[in-house]
C-alpha cells in the first residue's frame, strides 16, 4: 500500500468521525458513552469487514457490507451495555456515508474493488485492461447519499429515519454498480453481494417506512388533541 493510498484510508475514517461527531453536538448526543460507543462500533465494524472478506473472498481485505453489518451488531449489544436507550443510528448514518466517499477514492488508487472490462468513453486502465471506474461510482454514489440525507435532516424525522434512509440507498446503489464490477456469479446471475443487498434493502426499506409511519400517527394524534 502506497503511502497515498494509507492516506486516504486514514482520511475516509477521520472524515467519517468528523460527521459523527457533528451529528451528535448538533443532536446534543455528544457524552462519554456516545464516544465509547462510536469506539465499539468502529472496532466491530473492522472486525466485521475483515471477517466477511475472507468468508467471501477467503483473502484478506474488507468488505463494506461486512463492517456495516459487525459495526451495527456491535452497536446492539455495545448500547445496552453502556445502558445507551436513546437511537443513534443517524450519526452512523453520517459517518457512513461521508467516510466510504472519500474511502471509496483510496480504492480506486489501490486498484482494489474494480470494474469489468469496458473500452468505451469513461474507462480506467486497471489490472491489465481498461474498465469501469466503479470505485469511483461508489465514491460519488456515497457523496450523493450524505448531502441527501443533510437534507432529509433538516424536515426534522424521527430518530433512526436517517439511518434507515442510508441503509436504503446504499443497498440500491450498491446493487446496481454491482452489475459493473469484477465479481464471481453465486445465484440467478447474482453475486454475493447483491444477494446481501436485496436483503439489507428489504430489512432498512421495512424499517424506514415503519418509523416514518409511526411519527406520522404521533404527529396526527398530537394534532387532534
Amino acid at each position: 500500500m502506497t503511502f497515498a493510498v494509507a492516506a486516504l484510508y486514514g482520511a475516509a475514517y477521520l472524515i467519517g468521525l468528523a460527521a459523527f461527531v457533528d451529528a451528535a453536538r448538533h443532536r446534543r448526543m455528544a457524552t462519554d458513552g456516545i464516544w465509547a460507543l462510536a469506539g465499539a462500533a468502529l472496532i466491530g465494524g473492522l472486525i466485521g469487514a475483515g471477517l466477511a472478506q475472507l468468508i467471501v473472498a477467503d483473502a484478506p481485505g474488507k468488505s463494506i457490507l461486512g463492517g456495516i453489518a459487525g459495526g451495527y451488531l456491535t452497536v446492539i449489544a455495545a448500547k445496552r451495555a453502556f445502558g445507551i436507550t436513546r437511537p443513534t443510528g443517524d450519526l452512523f448514518a453520517f459517518a457512513l456515508s461521508a467516510g466510504e466517499a472519500v474511502g471509496r477514492i483510496g480504492c480506486f488508487f489501490a486498484g482494489c474493488c474494480f470494474g469489468k472490462p469496458e473500452d468505451g468513453g469513461g474507462s480506467v486502465w486497471q489490472h491489465d485492461a481498461w474498465r469501469y471506474p466503479t470505485q469511483l461510482y461508489l465514491s460519488l454514489c456515497a457523496a450523493i447519499t450524505y448531502f441527501v440525507l443533510r437534507r432529509f435532516a433538516k424536515l426534522d424525522p424521527p430518530e433512526n429515519a436517517t439511518f434507515f434512509l442510508q441503509g436504503t440507498l446504499f443497498c440500491t446503489y450498491r446493487f446496481v454498480i454491482e452489475f459493473f464490477r469484477e465479481s464471481t456469479t453465486a445465484v440467478a446471475g447474482l453475486d454475493t453481494a447483491q444477494i446481501a443487498c436485496i436483503g439489507g434493502f428489504a430489512f432498512f426499506a421495512f424499517k424506514f417506512v415503519k418509523v416514518m409511519r409511526s411519527a406520522n400517527v404521533r404527529r396526527t394524534i398530537t394534532a387532534t388533541t
